[in-house]
């Protein structure tokens, strides 16, 4: 048997689908024949992202869904599986956060940017087991970042503050990487496999507008260039393809090189 990149006849969950990043992840699932549900609070952000010619793609679906909230995961979920009587992939992609200095950051806004980078993402692993464990088979994708593997080089951020990666981010997206070797290693008995993907340097477009900035990264990489989000997007039709079924705990650093310096 020879198992390729097709997901045909795969139901793919995805949760911050239609941010910059995810609009890419979503739209190469399409691409390779997924029904994909793109989880989310704002259908008008979810349409505005996807439509074309007043049209969304016939395996594109809203889910509403808000990660904060445990009930909301579950409801959600439970939703997709009563539609289409099986859930195969969930990509943990959306996160939230606020507060950014590593001196003057209050307890409420770390404690606001782990729930929403580590939290939601164990809530949705929580709530996604009892369907996976039913079909013993199932696959769950988390992203992670670069600064869960190291330290900002602040160097960069010296003359562009606004853009400073925050602590509690970087701390809960190397939670990130554990919980996925933790749940590999759980969940492995019922062929169910874990994976992350971290990216690198994929700023966005408001960002890419300082120029300055983006010079900045682009030397830290040994392509000398920042990413584009289709570049990340074959990494997620890999972990979600059959063409991955032996690979679990692992994660696959996208990021030009940044980490290998």
């Amino acid at each position: 048997m020879v198992f390729t990149f097709d997901l045909k006849d795969k139901v793919v969950i995805i949760t911050g689908g239609y941010g910059y990043l995810g609009k890419a992840i979503v739209t190469s699932l399409l691409l390779h024949n997924a029904k994909v549900f793109v989880l989310g609070r704002d259908r008008k952000k979810y349409e505005a992202a996807f439509l074309k010619k007043n049209k969304l793609d016939e395996n594109l679906n809203f889910q509403f869904c808000d990660v904060s909230d445990a009930k909301s995961i579950e409801s959600a979920f439970q939703k997709i599986f009563e539609k289409e009587s099986k859930i195969d992939v969930l990509i943990n992609n959306a996160f939230y956060s606020k507060g950014q200095s590593p001196e003057h950051m209050n307890d409420e806004e770390w404690n606001f940017g782990i729930d929403g980078t580590l939290t939601s993402l164990f809530k949705c692993i929580r709530s996604i087991i009892p369907y996976f464990k039913q079909a013993t088979k199932g696959k769950i994708i988390n992203v992670s970042s670069m600064y869960g593997l190291v330290a900002p080089n602040f160097e960069i951020y010296e003359e562009y503050p606004s853009y400073l990666n925050p602590p509690h981010y970087g701390a809960a997206k190397a939670g990130v990487i554990q919980l996925t070797k933790y749940y590999a290693s759980y969940l492995g008995k019922y062929d169910v496999q874990v994976n992350s993907v971290t990216p690198g340097p994929f700023p966005s477009v408001n960002v890419q507008k300082a120029e300055g900035f983006i010079n900045a990264l682009k030397k830290n990489t040994l392509l000398d260039r920042i990413g584009k989000p289709e570049d990340l997007a074959g990494a997620f039709i890999y972990l979600a393809s059959d063409a991955s079924n032996f690979m679990t705990g692992q994660n696959m650093i996208i990021d030009g090189g940044w980490t290998s310096k």
